[in-house]
C-alpha cells in the first residue's frame, strides 16, 4: 500500500466494506469517474493485472486487508 497517495488508501478500505464505485464516489465526494480512476491507478501502482476469469477488486481489497 506504500506507493498509494493517502486517497488512494481510502478507496480499498470502501471496496472491502462491498461499496461501489458510485458508492465510493458519494462517500468520498467525487465524481464517479474520479472513483474509477482510483481505482485503476490502485490497481496498477499495485502490480494486480486484468483478468477475465478474477473479479477485478478482489485482489486490492485482499492486500488491503493483509496490511491492515
Amino acid at each position: 500500500m506504500a506507493p498509494l497517495t493517502a486517497r488512494e488508501r481510502e478507496v480499498p478500505a470502501l471496496m472491502a466494506e462491498g461499496r461501489t464505485n458510485v458508492g465510493i464516489a458519494r462517500r468520498l465526494w467525487l465524481t464517479h469517474r474520479t472513483a474509477e480512476t482510483h481505482v485503476s491507478s490502485i490497481r496498477t501502482k499495485l502490480g494486480l493485472a486484468n483478468s477475465t476469469e478474477d473479479h477485478r477488486r478482489v485482489p486490492a481489497v485482499l492486500l488491503y486487508l493483509n496490511r491492515s
